[in-house]
């Protein structure tokens, strides 16, 4: 960490950014026990902490330097960050964007006055483009969190943290992408409070610095997961992973349902909506707390709140569940007269979130219902109560298909054709594709016509990345040909035609 305490204090960040509050959350401190403080980041002018390494970075070109003009790669919050930047310092700014991106920030970097290239559909390969154009066209590369200048940048948010704390918090909870804020901030409190906690919070599916300080070497992850954008990092940085082996203490990883109950808490207590990523510290705090003795101080980074407006909706279904709120079941009925309202009140006072029946052909029917809970405990209390009473069921709430798909498709099952030899047998597949104008159906021109599509569901949530799931009849002689389609195919996909969602609603 040597002289990293020295270039934080001597950051130039406030020509641009805001000292930010640093916030009592009332009712998740009174939920979990704990004193919970937010960092409000997402109340800078860009909406994100990211402005600040980018500036302190450009604040340090030479006028040559700066007067060449500067170039950056990213989705979102870092490219914000370099072209308000540029605007307060009268230097031209190239913005390298994966085709990806939404419009809306598309539009926002664009209104700061920079060039937008898209190129892509990741961040990968945003970031080779704007590095070839680095070079071609001599311009100076500010990267999101791999310099120490940003790092700086990045460190007076725990400047700031201790100046407006009375006494040392017991932990400091940070989202981890890149790795450049808990480098920054860990650097700075760890220098000053060595005692202080330092928690890293990243997502399971993108998991990149808690399995390198594990390995103790930097690890490239072959896939990341996209929901939380900002943090969608394949391989932290070079001094940013030195430096986390220094100052961080622990990690934690959290998953989406994790994410959008945190993102609720955070308007329950603030009115404001934070981007995923800029909820992932609080997810993390939340899933750490009942570790912790009760009472302590935690503080926890809210570090941006660029939020697309069409994902609210994917947020406000998945809330419920991240915070064990709402349970789903499959329950299987007799066909008949009685058994429904028999079924109903076994529910008691649980508030009902979804129902789906069908009357079907045979001599039982299957019910899909979402029902509110007050925690896990009560969910499986329930079950119980409703097997006791005769009524099978089996809990989807951990069920992806499930939670992604199913809740919006029951109603109707594949005919059941006359079985023989040469019968097509039904696969069903969940595929993910970057979200795109023109990539679902870029998707569906690349099936076999000859496999027949027996069940389409796709959804658009205002990711960087779409949903499908696919439900197609292929023969017995064609399955090699299925394997080797999906072989070819550059797109995760799950094999779900065993999952037990599937078997029981759509067979």
């Amino acid at each position: 960490m040597e002289g990293y305490l020295q270039r934080i204090l001597r950051a130039r960040v406030y020509d641009v950014a805001q000292i930010t509050p640093l916030e009592l959350a009332p009712n998740l401190s009174a939920r979990l026990g704990q004193q919970v403080l937010l960092k409000r980041e997402d109340l800078q002018p860009v909406f994100s902490f990211k402005l600040r390494g980018a500036f302190n970075k450009m604040v340090q070109l030479t006028v040559e330097q700066r007067q060449q003009g500067v170039i950056a790669a990213s989705a979102g919050n870092h490219a914000q960050g370099v072209a308000l930047a540029a605007q307060k310092l009268g230097c031209h700014a190239v913005i390298v964007m994966p085709l990806t991106t939404p419009r809306t920030k598309v539009e926002a970097v664009q209104r700061r006055g920079a060039e937008v290239v898209l190129h892509g559909d990741t961040y990968d390969e945003a970031h080779e483009e704007a590095r070839k154009l680095e070079l071609e066209r001599g311009l100076c590369f500010i990267h999101p969190f791999d310099d120490p200048d940003v790092i700086a940048g990045q460190g007076t948010i725990g400047l700031e943290i201790l100046r407006q704390c009375s006494e040392p918090p017991a932990a400091i909870y940070l989202a981890v992408g890149g790795g450049g804020l808990i480098a920054g901030v860990g650097a700075y409190v760890k220098s000053l409070w060595p005692q202080v906690e330092i928690i890293g919070v990243e997502p399971v599916d993108a998991d990149a610095m808690t399995r390198s300080l594990a390995a103790g070497k930097r690890i490239c992850l072959e896939q990341v997961g996209l929901f939380a954008d900002g943090v969608a990092v394949r391989q932290v940085g070079v001094e940013t992973f030195r430096l986390a082996q220094q100052v961080v203490d622990r990690m934690v990883t959290v998953d989406s349902d994790a994410i959008c109950a945190a993102i609720k808490d955070v308007f329950e207590d603030t009115r404001s909506i934070l981007e995923p990523a800029g909820a992932l510290a609080i997810a993390g705090l939340k899933a750490d707390a009942s570790r912790r003795p009760k009472g302590q101080q935690l503080v926890a980074v809210a570090c941006g709140a660029n939020m697309n407006f069409e994902r609210l909706r994917f947020v406000a279904e998945r809330a419920e569940l991240g915070e064990e709120r709402e349970a789903m079941f499959a329950v299987e009925i007799p066909e008949g007269p009685g058994h429904l309202r028999q079924f109903c009140r076994l529910l008691g006072q649980h508030n009902l979130t979804e129902f789906s029946y069908r009357m079907a052909a045979g001599a039982k029917a299957q019910i899909f219902i979402g029902v509110q809970i007050l925690n896990r405990a009560d969910a499986d209390a329930l079950a119980k109560k409703l097997i006791n009473g005769g009524f099978a069921c089996v809990d989807l709430s951990g069920n992806e298909l499930a939670k992604l798909h199913l809740r919006h498709m029951v109603g109707g099952r594949l005919p059941q054709p006359h079985k023989s030899d040469g019968a097509a047998q039904e696969l069903l597949y969940r595929f993910e594709f970057p979200e795109k104008p023109g990539a679902l159906m870029a998707f569906v021109e690349e099936l076999n016509p000859n496999w027949n599509i027996s069940i389409f569901h796709y959804r658009n949530q205002g990711s960087d990345v779409g949903r499908i799931v696919v439900g197609v009849q292929v023969p017995p002689h064609e399955l090699s040909h299925w394997q080797q389609f999906l072989d070819q195919l550059k797109v995760p996909c799950t094999n779900e035609t065993d999952n037990p969602a599937y078997q029981l609603f759509l067979v």
